[in-house]
């Protein structure tokens, strides 16, 4: 199997953790972005590797962004974006919007990747799912449902493509200190850490460390699983 990886999303927070740790296994990554020109050329400078901007809800740009990365052996789809309120008070173009690119943007990235893993009979895709994906979120609906869809795919793809030796995965993350919680004060974050047994909140290292472990041959018999890197949130 090859060594070339693709990370999208991965200018910051998880998505840059994850690159990190799977340059420091040998992987060649292509570090991904669409709007954190910034700090995407700032990590590819730290690693020397390449930055490639593409919106991942448009398919000429996705096509663009597996052209530049080359053939890809390793996908990990982290992309995403959020989007807060009640389900009532969240018009079409908002819902949309967060579908083409955590879902779509998914679900147009594994097909460019596909390919060159069926004619390789190997290859490994992990979709970064959410805790809310499993059990939802009140205020999070749209977020929950576009999670909880890429959980469907994952199991959907591992059936498909697992007799070709491709595997596919589903991490998902549980309160993790990235730019997401920024919305929280200091006391609906303390919340969240007293629902979490572990009594911390999740760092990008701790998602990544989980997102290299299933690159690994190590994980060689693991396909169609959600794994949750949570802490034990949320606790009953």
């Amino acid at each position: 199997m090859g060594k070339n990886a693709l990370v999208t999303g991965s200018s910051r927070g998880i998505g840059a953790a994850a690159v990190r740790r799977l340059a420091a296994d040998g992987w060649a990554v292509s570090v991904h972005y669409n709007k954190s020109e910034a700090a995407a050329l700032a990590l590819a400078a730290e690693l020397g590797v390449r930055a490639i901007r593409a919106d991942v809800a448009d398919p000429a740009q996705v096509s663009a962004l597996f052209a530049a990365a080359g053939p890809v052996d390793l996908l990990v789809c982290n992309a995403g974006a959020a989007e807060y309120g009640l389900l009532t008070d969240t018009d079409e173009d908002a819902w949309r919007r967060l579908l083409a690119v955590n879902l779509d943007g998914a679900y147009r990235c594994c097909r460019a990747a596909i390919p060159h893993m069926v004619r390789e009979k190997a290859g490994n895709i992990i979709l970064i799912s959410s805790v809310w994906g499993v059990y939802g979120a009140s205020c999070e609906a749209a977020y929950s449902a576009s999670k909880a869809a890429l959980i469907g795919l994952t199991k959907a793809l591992a059936k498909e493509l697992g007799p070709s030796g491709i595997r596919v995965n589903a991490v998902a993350p549980g309160v993790i200190d990235t730019d997401m919680l920024a919305r929280f004060d200091f006391a609906d974050r303390q919340a969240l850490i007293d629902e979490t047994p572990l009594g911390r909140l999740g760092t990008p290292a701790d998602v990544a460390e989980l997102i290299a472990f299933l690159a690994t041959e190590q994980a060689g018999f693991i396909t169609g699983q959600v794994i949750g890197c949570d802490g034990g949130f949320p606790c009953p």
